[in-house]
């Protein structure tokens, strides 16, 4: 089966074009904002403008010159802005580092891209780079945002003062021009993504991968020039990138910085957007924290809750189905948003017009609270390699249970087996360095396989299922199960492991002990059991096995790591199903055979989770 979104209706671009044209069009005095001193503080068309000029003019002086790679390692911040624009503009690919990274996994990063350079944000990043730098020997020059961090060779200030110190108005003519050079097909980014196995790969993407999704995602989404966004979601991922850095800027919307994951709440209250882009993780945490209030409260206020979730659910049905509900039902529904969903409104901000949900599936039930308390998260879908929108949910075009329609440009086709596959410019010019894993994932007609199933619904594309081994929980991270458990499978008292957490809230990880150690530690503790599964029920032996597994993960991303451990009794068979001939496990299998474990799991969110 195959979809289009339409033809496109712009031509190729640049995102330097949209850079320059977003600041000219709109000379804002709030283009950005950033909290210093206990309040936001608006940063300027103007400013950026003239940052991003020197910035990029001292890259220049510096040496480092077209067609070479930068890295960016840092949190949301206007410097990420200045020097991702400072990049392009002066004709350079960025590579984006996520800053919960443990430094041994970097090196591949800045190795494989050759990068020249790295900015990095605080100490804490800085000294990652100073602990690995002997290892990038390309690695020319360190520019710290802040001064004082150890290892950098410069502060961003002080490259500005370099560029500033050559700038005129000839040299901010010929910049311009130059930056303006730039050629759609030109690359603009390198995104590193891990597999299933392997090292992390670099996925090209060009300025019109992304500005063909920018200008189209403009045609889906209502975003208006006098919206206002907080950016939180780490700009490292392409989700947050393209929309909450690149469409917002070029629609003219305020992009103000959360300070951290932890202060969106605070954040949001201070500076009250219109639009957010966030992963189910984010919804997640509301709706349980909303549930969690209302339970703990009063009969009466219990009781107000759930009368009033009934009555948005009945509110919801009406609307979805294109009705508009009238009389008692409109009448109980205002009293509803009185006296329950506007406080969830206040929370939020109080002129939220639209979320926006990427990067993992959100669950149609937690949606639909959310439209029923007049919140409209509108749930898209695509990947890094697709730039990375392939459909949307629109106001006018919204279906529950699904991720919207095509984005103009964007082509869709179902495989026999059910994997989506995807055509159009919002496909990757292929991985760095790596034409074979290019060549396993776009075939000869130019259609990226995305590793998704899933199925087209009257134009709406959902997504069923994953055909891929690899983990993405509900907050959109990526993991690579197979390096962790093959790690933990060196430990002595570890015979099997196997990673469980796709669409889950965190991953968890399934262990069979060795018995042979297990049991011979339970007879120097003196513990008395009568079988093994006695033994594995035991909080002695529970600790035991939890401190193993996790002290075998140093080096893994914090995200990456199991927040808790389900121990098996049986080791896996072929018989059973659980392993192929090649005894490698099959994870589906697993997960299913053992599903009333790993839902125990998480029956209690961890802290961190």
């Amino acid at each position: 089966m195959n979809a289009t979104g339409g033809p496109r209706n712009t031509p190729p671009g640049t995102l330097t074009a949209l850079f320059f044209d977003a600041c000219r069009k709109f000379n804002k005095p709030d283009a950005l904002q950033v909290k210093v001193g206990g309040a936001y503080r608006p940063i300027s068309h103007r400013e950026l403008l003239d940052r991003v000029r020197h910035t990029a003019l001292g890259l220049q002086e510096l040496g480092v010159t077209s067609g070479m790679r930068v890295g960016i390692l840092s949190e949301n911040r206007p410097e990420w802005a200045i020097a991702d624009y400072a990049c392009l503009t002066a004709m350079l690919a960025d590579v984006p580092i996520y800053p919960t990274l443990p430094a041994e996994q970097i090196p591949h990063l800045l190795n494989d891209s050759g990068a020249v350079a790295v900015f990095v944000s605080t100490a804490e990043q800085a000294q990652k780079i100073a602990a690995i730098r002997g290892e990038c020997p390309a690695v020319k020059h360190v520019i710290g945002f802040e001064a004082g961090a150890p290892g950098i060779d410069m502060t961003l200030a002080d490259l500005e003062k370099r560029g500033a110190a050559v700038d005129s108005p000839e040299r901010a003519a010929a910049w311009e021009q130059q930056a303006l050079s730039v050629k759609p097909d030109d690359l603009a980014t390198l995104i590193y993504t891990s597999g299933t196995t392997g090292n992390p790969k670099g996925v090209m993407l060009t300025h019109d991968n992304i500005y063909s999704n920018v200008l189209g995602a403009t045609t889906a989404v209502p975003f208006e020039g006098n919206d206002s966004g907080l950016s939180f979601l780490p700009l490292s991922h392409i989700f947050e990138r393209m929309a909450g850095h690149y469409l917002m800027f070029h629609v003219g919307c305020s992009i103000a910085y959360a300070e951290s994951i932890d202060t969106i709440t605070a954040n949001l209250g201070e500076v009250h957007p219109t639009l957010v882009c966030a992963v189910p993780r984010v919804y997640e945490k509301i709706f349980a924290r909303v549930l969690e209030n209302a339970t703990a409260g009063s009969a009466i206020k219990k009781n107000i809750f759930f009368w009033a979730r009934r009555v948005g659910e009945e509110w919801a049905d009406e609307k979805l189905a294109g009705r508009e509900p009238g009389g008692l039902l409109a009448f109980k529904y205002t009293v509803a948003q009185k006296l329950v969903f506007s406080k969830l409104r206040e929370r939020t901000g109080g002129n939220l017009r639209y979320f926006v949900s990427g990067g993992a599936p959100l669950a149609p039930e937690i949606n639909k609270f959310f439209y029923a308390a007049g919140l409209v998260i509108l749930e898209g879908y695509g990947l890094t390699e697709t730039s990375p929108v392939i459909a949307v949910n629109t106001p006018d075009a919204f279906r529950l249970g699904t991720v919207g329609k095509l984005l103009p440009g964007v082509e869709v086709r179902i495989a026999p087996d059910g994997e989506i596959l995807t055509r159009g410019p919002h496909v990757m010019k292929g991985y760095y360095n790596n034409p074979e894993a290019t060549a396993e994932v776009i075939d000869a007609e130019g259609w990226f396989h995305t590793g998704d199933i899933g199925e087209l619904r009257d134009g709406f594309l959902a997504i069923t299922d994953r055909k891929k081994d690899i983990i993405v929980t509900a907050g959109g991270k990526n993991i690579a199960p197979q390096p962790i458990e093959n790690r933990v499978k060196t430990n002595k008292y570890v015979s099997q492991a196997v990673m469980i957490g796709d669409k889950r809230r965190f991953p968890v990880i399934l262990v069979v002990p060795n018995w042979d150690n297990l049991e011979k530690w339970a007879g120097y503790k003196n513990l008395s059991y009568t079988d093994r599964a006695e033994l594995l029920a035991m909080p002695q032996a529970k600790a035991k096995m939890e401190k193993e597994v996790l002290g075998t993960l140093d080096g893994f991303a914090k995200y990456e790591l199991p927040k808790k451990i389900g121990l098996l009794e049986h080791d896996f068979t072929i018989e059973r199903g659980e392993l192929t001939p090649k005894l490698s496990v099959k994870r589906k299998v697993v997960d299913k055979a053992y599903k009333s474990l790993v839902d125990s799991l998480y029956v209690e969110d961890p802290a961190a989770g």
